[in-house]
Formats: structure tokens, sequence, C-alpha cells
């Protein structure tokens, strides 16, 4: 792990990389901070801050380029590694193609959602048997691959689902991310008796705010209910709340960061509303503006860190900080290239289809087989995934001559490939992902880290310069 470290010349870092002529790239960032500026070799990640009146320094003094020297090999390895040769251990499950709800900026299509089907109980063991088989051949002995139940919403199978979180958990870790409308007592007892992993969604502070694309198919809210199981579950540590951002409530976001603070959300999502189909290219808000509004809400999930030593960790941006910090300990992998989908998690629907993320599930042409009738290794190797899992940064124009380009990634295929036509364009939100990092780079040079991040974040990491 590469974490911060201060050194004698002012400058905060994994450690610096500039052009010497002897063809090392130097990119220079302005992180927007009064004291600092960033420098960057954006092909192993590796950075530095430095002081703006010491800038002229770090040119004439020579142990830099020996200390990055001393390391680079390092640097990239773990860069080629992360990129490259992890294997899948996560699975996004869909139980059911069905969902209670309409929400306008769904990523699966309304008619499946309202037509679909559920996986028997049967089926649902027999796909989690093959899956066991398929992860013991390659994963490491005692490590526990993850299932997500996700949707659609799997709470409208939970005769198949319960009953097989008993059935394989000494085998795999679960979680579920669900509306939370249908979580009644006894629900919610099964799933925190088990220490069971919960994804909640609400889209803002208030019910004007979180109702608007948010609603069941005959249009009522349903922000009231998801409030409730939120107050059931305070105090419980496996659980977090997705808050989709769009146009609609992008200027809430703040409130909303208040609001799940005070009722001590263990940490939330700020999630970009994601833009593969029609629907959530509608509620797509302007890059600049959302940017403000985030960054907005970023602020004041500190000022609250100040005043009653809570965090609210705010996932989606803490990955990005880590990818700065420890890139080979993030969490999420949405903001690197090769992306996560089909080479750290798949997912597979309702009739045992398998896409290289959830994203595609809408999508007919992104089904790499089907779980029952290919074999895993085969289905990871397909076109269909090969689409995603060579999608590189290099590769994306003007991605490639970007500093950051591993700290975002260019987010997302699914939006890439239905948005702008082709998997070599850049996602959506491009100017919000520059923000996020430039304020990661503030955050760091003025010693703010641990207020973003999960507690005991620094376990297990080590200096490497």
């Amino acid at each position: 792990m590469r974490k911060s470290k201060a050194n004698n010349n002012g400058a905060s870092s994994r450690g610096i990389y500039y052009n010497t002529g002897n063809g090392f790239p130097l990119q220079i960032i302005d992180i927007k901070h009064k004291e600092y500026i960033g420098i960057l070799s954006a092909d192993t990640a590796f950075w530095a801050l430095v002081k703006k009146s010491r800038l002229h320094t770090i040119f004439t003094d020579s142990s830099f380029l020996s200390m990055y020297r001393k390391k680079e090999n390092v640097f990239k390895k773990e860069m080629e590694n992360l990129r490259f040769h992890l294997k899948p251990s996560a699975v996004y499950f869909n139980p059911t193609d069905r969902c209670n709800l309409n929400c306008s900026y769904c990523y699966i299509p309304g008619t499946l959602r309202k037509n679909g089907g559920n996986m028997s109980p049967q089926r649902l063991s027999k796909a989690l048997e093959i899956l066991k088989s398929y992860f013991k051949a390659t994963l490491s002995a005692g490590q526990k691959p993850q299932i997500i139940f996700h949707g659609a919403e799997p709470m409208m199978n939970r005769e198949a689902v319960f009953p097989v979180i008993d059935a394989f958990s000494d085998y795999f870790r679960f979680g579920i991310q669900t509306n939370g409308t249908l979580l009644d007592d006894q629900s919610l007892e099964f799933l925190t008796s088990r220490n069971i992993s919960i994804g909640l969604s609400l889209d803002g502070h208030t019910a004007k705010v979180a109702d608007k694309m948010r609603r069941t198919w005959n249009g009522q809210g349903v922000s009231k209910t998801t409030m409730e199981v939120i107050k059931r579950l305070k105090g419980y540590r496996y659980y977090s709340v997705i808050c989709t951002t769009t146009k609609e409530n992008m200027r809430s976001l703040k409130g909303t960061v208040d609001l799940l603070h005070g009722m001590e959300v263990p940490a939330c999502m700020l999630n970009p509303v994601r833009c593969t189909l029609p629907g959530g290219r509608k509620a797509k808000p302007a890059d600049n503006e959302m940017a403000g509004y985030y960054l907005d809400a970023l602020d004041h999930s500190y000022t609250l860190y100040k005043k009653t030593g809570r965090r609210l960790v705010v996932a989606n941006f803490a990955n990005i900080l880590l990818s700065i910090l420890a890139p080979s300990a993030r969490k999420l992998m949405c903001d690197i290239s090769p992306c996560g989908g089909g080479r750290c998690f798949f997912a597979v629907s309702a009739q045992g289809n398998v896409f290289p993320c959830s994203e595609f599930i809408g999508l007919k042409k992104f089904i790499g087989g089907n779980l029952f009738e290919k074999d895993m290794r085969e289905i990871l190797q397909t076109d269909p995934f090969k689409l995603v899992t060579g999608r590189k940064v290099e590769d994306i124009e003007p991605c490639a001559r970007c500093a950051i380009r591993h700290f975002c990634g260019s987010p997302c295929p699914a939006e890439a490939h239905e948005m702008n036509g082709s998997m070599q364009k850049p996602g959506a939100f491009c100017e919000l992902y520059e923000e996020q990092a430039r304020y990661a780079f503030r955050v760091i040079a003025d010693g703010k880290e641990n207020a973003y991040l999960w507690e005991n974040w620094k376990k297990g990491m080590a200096d490497v310069i």
C-alpha cells in the first residue's frame, strides 16, 4: 500500500515524478488550494503535493527522481495487478426481475420490472452451488466471495432468498440492496441477526424531494417507509443508504447529508445517476452544477464530523480519496479502468443470464451466457465480457491525456456505450470526477483524510516512500 507521507521539502506524497528529459512524464494539477499544487505521474498513480513557494526546487533536486526510481517498478507492478490480474470475487444477483417501484431513472427496462419472473428457490439454490464450485476453483482457500442480492427488488422473492442465505452462509458473505418497502420486522430480524449487509435507497431529506423520481407503479412515494426502516436500523453497523443524484435532488444533497448524519447512518453513497438508459439521461444534471452541490455536501459532512466526532462516510467519494492514498485498498471498482465489471464481479439475472455488471442487464447484447448452461470460465471470456474488461482509459480521448485517469477510470462503460456510442468514449460526469479528485487532494493537503474515510482504514498498510 502507498499512504500519504510528509517529507522535509514541503511535499506530502507517495513520491515525486517529474520530467528530466529522459522520457519521464510530469503532469501538474491545480488542486485549487492556497498553498499546495499537485504533481502526478498518471501512469503509476504516483503523486506529490508541493508547496507553491517551493515548486521551483522540485526540478533542481535530483534526490526526488532518485527516490522515485527506487520504487517505480513497485508502483507499476501494483497498478498492473490492480488493473489486470484480479479475479472475480463478488456477484450481483437478481433473484427476481420484478420491482414494486417504477423509478424513472432505473437502468432496468420497465417492462422487465413489471412483468418479469422470479427465480424459484430450487433454481436459486442450484445457481449458488454452481457459483460455489466456480469460486472454490479460482479463489484462495479461506477467501469468502460475496453475493449481493440486487434489483429490481430482491425482497419480492424473499421466499427464495432467505433460505439460501442460511444454506450457504458458511461459504458466501451476503448483502442485499433494497428499496426497503418490504422490510417488515421479521425480515429485519432475519437480516440483522445474521449480520447481512443492507443497502437502502433514499433520494432526499424531505418527501417532496425524495419521492420526485422514486415512486410505486401507481405514483405513490415511498420515502416515509424507507425512513422508518432507517430508524429501526439505528445502531446496526452493516448498512448504508444510496442517494441517486439527479437534476431533481442535487440542490438538496447537503440536506440529505444532514439528515443521514443525524440518523446515525454509518455510510452513504451520493451516486450520480447512471445514464445507460433514456430515463437516466433525462435525469442527468449538468456536471458543473452537480459538482458544486456535491462538494458542498462533502464540506458539510466534515463540519458535522468536527461538531460530533461521528463520521458519515460518503463511500463513493471516500473510494476516490482512497484510490489516491492507497490504490489497492479501494473498495469500489467503478473508478478505474478496466472497471470491475467482468473482472472483479459480474451480475446474474433471474433467468440465470450472466452480464459483466448490473448496468448491462437491460442490454441483451451483453449476455455472456447462462449460468445453468455454460461454464463460468467460458462466460468470462466471451465477446460481451471482453468488450468491458478490455476497455482501457489509455484508449479513450481525452481521458488518455488526463492526469487523474487512474483515480477516475472514465466510467461507466455501459453509459459510454449507450450514451456516447462506443466503449472508447468517456462516460458521463467527467467534470464531477475531476472536481472530486481536486477536492481529495485538498483534503490530504489539509490533513483531513481521516474524517472522510472508514475507521481504521490504515490497518494493514505501510508507507513505501
